[in-house]
Order: C-alpha cells, then structure tokens, then sequence
C-alpha cells in the first residue's frame, strides 16, 4: 500500500493515523496538493491529496480510501459494526471535514500556508473571523459531545476522533491553543487523542517541514 499526499493536510493525516491505527504497513510518499505527474493524476483526476494505491486498485479522497480499507483489512477496526455507533462515526467525520474544517482551513492557510510555504500575504481578517466566530460554535458542539471516555463514539477509538483531532491539530500550527477553562472536555479529549502513539509518530514526521 501506498499513500500519497502531505502529513500537515488533515486529509493525509486523518488517513495516515487511521492506517496507522490499524497496524497496517503502507509507503508514504510526499506529494503536494495540485502535482501534475501522470502517475499521481491517474489516481487523484484533480490533484486532490491524500490518493492511495494497494496492488492495481487507486483511489483518492480520504473517506474512499478508509472505506476501502476498512473493508479490505477488517482487523482493529476505525469503524464501528453497530449500524447506529457507524452511522454516528461518519456523522463526526463528516462535521470534521465540512464544518470544522472550513474554519480551521481558513486559520491553517491564511496564517500558515499562504506565508510560510506560498511566499503570499494571508487574508488575515478572514483567519480572525474565523477564529473569533467560527471556531467557537464548532467547539461548543464538541464540547457537550465528548463523554468520561474521552472516544466520541461508542467509548473506543474510531474514525470520528481521528477525524476531530487530525483537524484541530493544524490550530496548533497556526498559533492557536484550546481555552481549557472554557472548554475543559474539548482540551482533555485533543490531549487523549494527540498522545496515541499513531498521532505521535504523524506529528513527529510533520515537525520536520517546519525545521524542527
């Protein structure tokens, strides 16, 4: 197997963890958002990354690629079998890549990607209204979900923690830390999630692209 894609894109690090996760051995290979490469358009049409191959079979996007896995590599499952706890997963993921990461995304590039990797000035007043008016809906939401467990669902890891945290971590990156006064669950349950050893490995192999 074989992943293809960036470790600081949620996307590949959402997909990256959960491989991880599952004590599956995968290649990583770096590839930034838009490359041309016949080999890498066959598999993601727009140069959309994370894409992924395993023997003939490609595909690209985060949610096909752990559909495929899932089903292919049933072993420690990110999924659950419950159809309620499933469905309930891929609710938080799907908030994870939509909701969350509008918010994040706009912080993570505009302060981040756009300065540092792009050589352009970010639109910083679009980072702080997302900061000041997005983030803190998204964080509320989050915060009367996480229960004792510190596992959104089902009280085990599954793919909607990985999702959430594979998001927030790029807050971190852009100078951004959680308020654990005002959001004391949120905080604790980033700080159970980012300790696993499959998140520690990830962010450890990301510290690179910023010189440390």
């Amino acid at each position: 197997m074989i992943l293809y894609g960036v470790g600081l894109s949620p996307y590949v690090r959402k997909t990256l963890v959960a491989l991880k996760e599952k004590g599956l051995a995968f290649e990583m290979k770096p590839v930034m958002p838009g490359d041309s490469s016949p080999e890498f358009r066959a598999m993601s049409p727009f140069g959309k990354i994370p894409a992924f191959s395993d023997g003939d079979f490609s595909i690209c996007d985060s949610t096909a690629i752990l559909t495929y896995v899932e089903a292919k590599y049933p072993e420690k499952p990110v999924l659950p079998a419950d159809p309620a706890l499933r469905a309930k997963t891929i609710w938080f993921e799907e908030f994870a890549d939509t909701i969350l990461a509008a918010h994040v995304g706009t912080i993570f590039w505009n302060r981040v990607v756009a300065p540092r990797f792009m050589g352009q000035d970010g639109d910083l007043a679009a980072a702080e209204k997302a900061e000041k008016e997005g983030l803190p809906p998204a964080f509320a939401y989050l915060e009367e979900q996480i229960p004792a467990s510190n596992f959104l669902v089902g009280d085990t890891l599954t793919l909607a923690d990985i999702a959430v945290g594979a998001h927030l971590t790029n807050l971190a990156y852009a100078g951004i830390a959680l308020d654990a006064a005002k959001y004391p669950k949120l905080a604790a349950y980033l700080a159970v999630i980012q300790a696993r050893p499959a998140f520690i490995e990830a962010l450890t192999a990301e510290k690179a692209m910023f010189g440390g």
